[in-house]
């Protein structure tokens, strides 16, 4: 008798676990839909349009990876667009990381009125980036711009910011340290978590300044760094409304950034097909270097617990 039981007990067990799993996907289900159809389905639409030649106006025509091959061996404009990209990702990620964890140890001194500093940090980050860029523009501008205005007040020569291809890159370089407010208030909250008796038996041991910073505030917030940096990798590999807004890719295509090219291709010269396997590119090449730093995070990344 038990053992007719036990099978009708794990049929109706099965059942209501079944009756669960689709009661839970009919209510996730306008997620799923929007997921799919606006995910997916256009994921999968660009890889198949990156093996064509397709202009939106016509009908898309099968090339296979001619796309491809001519991005990566005839095509001058992309490999000026990825070098200008690759520039811009490396210092704008390594400054901006200094400057960001630089200020955040200054901010976790015991400072007064925190919550204000804090915020004025942070308020960069919500401002739209076109009108961010618009405020730069007048800040760069040779003539006008007050950067050049205190250059000329202490007798620097002014800087032709925007309108040098040797100054263009740096010129938004620096102005990506005006966004480094979210990576300060992560450091900055990663910092106070850090226990005081670590740093109070440092500081009992005769350790200098330097070697706290270095010895167990970095150490302890390693985590934190991996994390900052693999986000600004990804967001630095897709620049685009700055050089977009500011300066069009000039000058002397010194500020054509890949996402910048990728966007021409598409919406100005209407070759949808090369665009979609430009993107695809810069897919593989963000995927690339993410795992790259995440295999060499087991040397240099350090985990509570662990």
């Amino acid at each position: 008798m038990q053992a007719v039981n036990q099978p009708l007990k794990f049929h109706s067990r099965r059942s209501k676990e079944i009756k669960k799993t689709l009661k839970g996907l009919a209510f996730i289900s306008p997620w799923l839909i929007g997921f799919v159809a606006f995910g997916v389905l256009p994921i999968l639409a660009s890889f198949y349009f990156s093996l064509t030649t397709y202009s939106v106006l016509q009908a898309p025509r099968w090339t296979g990876l001619d796309n491809y091959v001519q991005l990566l061996t005839d095509d001058q404009l992309f490999r000026v667009s990825l070098g200008n990209t690759l520039y811009y990702t490396f210092f704008s990620n390594l400054i901006g990381g200094i400057v960001a964890l630089s200020l955040a140890m200054l901010l976790n001194m015991n400072v007064r009125f925190l919550s204000f500093y804090r915020t004025v940090f942070y308020v960069p980050v919500v401002v739209p980036t076109v009108a961010s860029a618009i405020i730069w523009l007048w800040l760069f501008n040779p003539q006008y711009g007050i950067f050049n205005f205190i250059l000329n007040a202490v007798g620097a020569t002014p800087i032709p910011w925007l309108t040098s291809p040797q100054w263009s890159k740096p010129s938004l370089i620096l102005m990506s340290l005006w966004s480094v407010g979210n990576a300060i208030v992560i450091f900055l909250a990663a910092l106070q978590d850090i226990p005081k008796e670590l740093m109070e038996a440092a500081e009992l041991d005769g350790a200098s300044a330097w070697q706290k910073v270095w010895r167990i505030q970095i150490p302890m917030i390693s985590s934190v760094v991996f994390f900052n940096l693999v986000i600004g990798l990804i967001g630095s590999f897709q620049v685009f409304s700055q050089a977009y807004v500011m300066t069009s890719g000039g000058p002397a295509d010194s500020t054509l950034f890949y996402a910048l090219y990728l966007y021409q291709n598409a919406f100005e010269f209407f070759k949808m097909g090369y665009a979609s396997a430009q993107a695809w590119i810069l897919f593989v090449i963000i995927l690339a270097v993410s795992l790259l730093v995440f295999k060499s995070s087991n040397r240099w990344v350090y985990y509570a617990g662990r």
